[in-house]
């Protein structure tokens, strides 16, 4: 029947794409994306709209989509979001907008992600840029870290006339979407940059290579710098490790190392000076999206990519298109295995990994089916490189050094959801310094939380 099968998205060919660093996804050509949008049923209460974390006008943008007004389809995107490009690509959208999709009941729903990222795309290429504010307030709001969280809560700051500064540890803006998510998957110069870009056309300054917390302190910037409020979104660096022994070895590194060392300071590259060591075999221990970054790197960079998983691919974290895109290009699935111990030789390089088999057993706390070991089921995966891709949490420099901030047992700020507001009057916070590792798109939300909280807190 028409109407019930998407437009299918152009991809490269997994055996091309494993060998290379360039988008996976090609996006929709502008006939594509008219087609596609036609599908869209304009719903009168749009669930769309309810499944996104940002609220943008789903059937707006898409009505103006198919009328063949990008430009407007774009202001109506720019209303909701900073980053429709990197949304349209990275967002979880299964689970989200599609998710809710009325087309979804008994077809294919909408593509809502790609639609979206054509959109953005059109823009960047026609030199589009959002709406900047009528006027400036005179208000300083500081804005740490330039991730997902800081530059939306920036953005929409800045729409409504703040002045805004971001501050950034590292020498890129970006913050994960720089360092953490392969160019594969979301290109740098062609996405990130020019998003990063949209942000600054509002106004909005940003000033990298400052730590808080050691080249100024919050407390500083209100009180000696003029900022009347700080929003803190500065994510979750820290990685996890499980405590098994031989996790110290050579050849052991944090799945977060490993995507830094490759995109952030293009260890991928022959021409520049930050190797990292040539794997043969890579075990990455984890089953969200950022292992599935990891291995579909490791891949790309000429090891045999191995997945160790505790649980079964029903219980994977990751998107089904990555895992999906994991496998096709060659990713090797071990499920239902734990790691107990790493393997080293005589020099302490790693040399393999030892494992035990899981099976099953009562939901836990996650709702998920706990996994049990299988006595007497333990073998070896030989390998010279484990990943150890278990989730991060906040680097607690920032919580330690601002008098009044208070930070739950996980190092995590304590923060309303609804406002972003914390325990220190006039700093607001969001993202995954609040909530520990989670998605773009949440910390997206978040940041615009905290705008709307900082907004009412300055209006009083």
């Amino acid at each position: 029947m028409e109407g019930l099968k998407r437009v299918p998205v152009r991809e490269q060919a997994p055996k091309v794409r494993a060998a290379n660093f360039e988008e996976v996804c090609l996006g929709y050509n502008q006939e594509e994306a008219v087609e596609e949008a036609k599908r869209c049923l304009q719903c009168k209460k749009p669930l769309c709209v309810q499944g996104c974390p940002v609220a943008i006008d789903i059937p707006g943008f898409i009505g103006k989509v198919v009328e063949g007004d990008f430009a407007a389809a774009y202001q109506i995107l720019s209303d909701s979001s900073s980053l429709p490009a990197v949304c349209g690509r990275v967002c979880p959208q299964e689970s989200q907008c599609e998710g809710k999709c009325i087309r979804g009941k008994k077809g294919d729903p909408v593509s809502i992600g790609k639609l979206e990222r054509f959109v953005a795309d059109w823009a960047k290429e026609n030199g589009i840029k959002p709406k900047k504010a009528d006027k400036q307030n005179g208000k300083k709001v500081a804005v740490i870290g330039s991730g997902p969280a800081g530059l939306s809560c920036a953005g929409d700051l800045a729409k409504w006339g703040y002045d805004v500064t971001i501050f950034e540890a590292l020498h890129e803006p970006g913050g994960v979407l720089t360092y953490g998510i392969p160019e594969f998957r979301l290109p740098k110069d062609a996405v990130v940059k020019p998003e990063v870009e949209n942000v600054k056309s509002l106004g909005v300054k940003l000033e990298t290579d400052v730590i808080i917390g050691k080249s100024v302190t919050i407390d500083e910037l209100l009180d000696e710098e003029g900022f009347s409020a700080v929003f803190v979104g500065s994510g979750a660096g820290l990685p996890m490790f499980m405590g098994i022994p031989g996790e110290n070895a050579n050849g052991v590194f944090s799945a977060n190392e490993y995507l830094t060392r490759s995109n952030l300071m293009k260890a991928r590259l022959d021409d520049y000076a930050t190797p990292m060591p040539v794997s043969k075999k890579a075990v990455i221990v984890g089953g969200g999206n950022v292992a599935m970054d990891a291995a579909r790197t490791a891949l790309r960079l000429g090891a045999e990519s191995h997945i160790v998983y505790r649980r079964s691919e029903a219980e994977l974290p990751a998107r089904a298109e990555e895992v999906h895109h994991a496998k096709e290009e060659g990713v090797i699935f071990d499920l239902l295995t734990n790691p107990v111990e790493i393997l080293t030789d005589d020099k302490g390089w790693v040399r393999g990994i030892r494992c035990i088999r899981m099976e099953l057993g009562e939901p836990d706390a996650s709702g998920r089916r706990r996994p049990v070991a299988i006595e007497g089921s333990e073998f070896e995966i030989e390998a010279d490189a484990v990943i150890m891709s278990l989730g991060t949490s906040p680097n607690p420099l920032i919580s330690s050094t601002t008098a009044g901030l208070d930070v739950n047992k996980r190092k995590c700020i304590v923060a309303e959801a609804e406002t972003g507001k914390t325990s220190k009057e006039g700093v607001y916070a969001g993202g995954d310094a609040v909530t520990g590792a989670a998605t773009v798109i949440l910390a997206m939300e978040a940041g615009r939380a905290g705008a709307k909280g900082i907004h009412e807190f300055l209006s009083k």
